[in-house]
């Protein structure tokens, strides 16, 4: 016959019991309960920070600080022209490029690098075009088209409908 719900149970050595601290001296971890003898982490509701190092400098402050984060980067998903040639039809843009495999799908913003050939004429649309790129397009008879950025969603710190004055 099967098992069943009451038959259940977790396997050999899968359950540990806790240790019970400070329970007496026969217990093993009395007196101290483990902590060893005095000083900081004996101490009860102590907490250091995962970088203190005894008060000793800690690595991330000895380390020398260089470079910076630019906040207003735009990174665009690069494709050659080549690429596209391969395996275009006449008019390509950037979601026929991500359902293409040519770029991620979740590239926000393309930029058509001009490595490779082009030999028949297409029409592009994207955000960005290398002057090589814009040229083997145009010399091969095709169109190149710039497509505004995606509009990015307002944060939700702004006023609803309902809090404007009418």
């Amino acid at each position: 016959m099967g098992k069943t719900l009451s038959d259940l149970a977790p396997n050999p050595g899968a359950r540990h019991k806790r240790k019970r601290l400070g329970r007496g001296p026969a217990s093993g971890r009395g007196t101290t309960g483990g902590k060893g003898q005095k000083g900081q982490l004996s101490r009860s509701g102590v907490t250091l920070g995962r970088s203190f190092e005894g008060g000793q400098m800690p690595l991330n402050r000895r380390l020398p600080k260089f470079g910076f984060k630019n906040l207003f980067r735009v990174e665009y998903s690069a494709v050659n022209v080549g690429r596209i040639a391969a395996v275009a039809g006449e008019s390509v843009d950037p979601e026929w490029l991500k359902a293409h495999g040519l770029v991620p799908r979740s590239a926000e913003l393309v930029k058509v690098l001009g490595s490779g050939q082009v030999t028949q004429a297409l029409t592009v649309r994207a955000h960005a075009f290398s002057q090589a790129a814009k040229e083997k397009i145009e010399a091969a008879g095709g169109t190149v088209e710039i497509v505004p950025p995606p509009r990015r969603s307002k944060s939700a710190s702004t006023t609803s409908s309902a809090e404007q004055p009418e």
